[in-house]
């Protein structure tokens, strides 16, 4: 079934999204967040989301930008690994919560040790960087984003 690319059918809208997008990126960049990270961050939420067209992206920037394969590969259990500092393991949790947050509305728990390991402005960032993904999640899942070999 063809569905509507809705990126297309409303030009305003999605340039607006982008436009947020070149936002959030700015504060995840004053917030001192490492750009592979980054990508790991906007890649967690993707792999939550079940978005394939972001998770090939963002999958791809997370190595360009030097992040390595074993980090890129425990990333789904991540809490199950070394691989991440205390401040990632908090950034982590925060995305994942802002991304679930159906599911326990950000719980308390995790803000708490996101104040504990995270500046104001890493939170602030993380949390509009995890807006933005899932904002684009929503996008590319509804419109079925091809994604192709």
């Amino acid at each position: 079934m063809q569905r509507i690319n809705i990126g297309k059918a409303a030009p305003n809208l999605y340039k607006a999204l982008i436009e947020l997008d070149k936002l959030a990126s700015q504060a995840v960049t004053q917030a001192g967040i490492a750009e592979g990270f980054y990508h790991l961050l906007l890649l967690r939420a993707s792999q939550i989301n079940e978005c394939a067209f972001c998770i090939r992206m963002h999958a791809k920037d997370a190595l360009n930008c030097g992040e390595s394969n074993d980090r890129l590969a425990v990333l789904p259990a991540w809490r199950e690994t070394e691989y991440f500092s205390q401040k990632e393991r908090a950034a982590l949790a925060l995305v994942e919560a802002m991304t679930l947050i159906a599911e326990g509305q950000v719980p308390d728990a995790v803000y708490q040790e996101a104040t504990e390991y995270l500046s104001e402005d890493e939170i602030v960032a993380v949390e509009w960087l995890s807006v933005v993904i899932n904002a684009w999640n929503r996008v590319g899942i509804s419109s079925r984003y091809p994604v192709k070999p």
